[in-house]
């Protein structure tokens, strides 16, 4: 069963294959502009909102019948060509509109003696991307 995506990359649940997300985090913050004032206190005025931000890990193992690289490739090509995606999680889009791959950080757990990946966590950073 599908249970949402990042672009084309599923999490998924069944009897064959497991990739979900874990430790998700959703943010957002303010942005302000400071005027300064000679001989008075600075004033600061609201300019806006900086993007969203959204933190995951995905943990990747074919012994849960996943191909780790598979995933790992899609990530790269998502960040290296500034690819906009969908982020679905259940029934609910999140986000504005879409989402960028800012970073990602790969923790390899286990390798075959081919030296390919096993398992591997896969700590996704993205950024939230407006309709220009």
């Amino acid at each position: 069963m599908v249970v949402g995506c990042l672009g084309e990359i599923p999490f998924t649940v069944s009897s064959e294959a497991i990739q979900t997300l874990q430790n998700m985090v959703w943010s957002g913050s303010a942005q302000y502009g400071t005027h300064d004032r000679h001989l008075h206190g600075s004033l600061t005025e609201f300019t806006g909102s900086k993007p969203d931000g959204y933190t995951f890990d995905m943990v990747l193992s074919a012994f849960l019948g996943v191909n780790p690289m598979d995933s790992i490739t899609e990530l790269w090509t998502y960040e290296r060509t500034g690819r906009a995606v969908p982020l679905v999680v259940g029934t609910h889009a999140y986000g504005e509109y879409r989402w960028t791959v800012l970073s990602h950080k790969i923790k390899v757990t286990t390798c075959d003696a081919d030296g390919d990946i096993l398992t591997a966590t896969v700590s996704v950073t993205l950024q939230g991307y407006l309709r220009g």
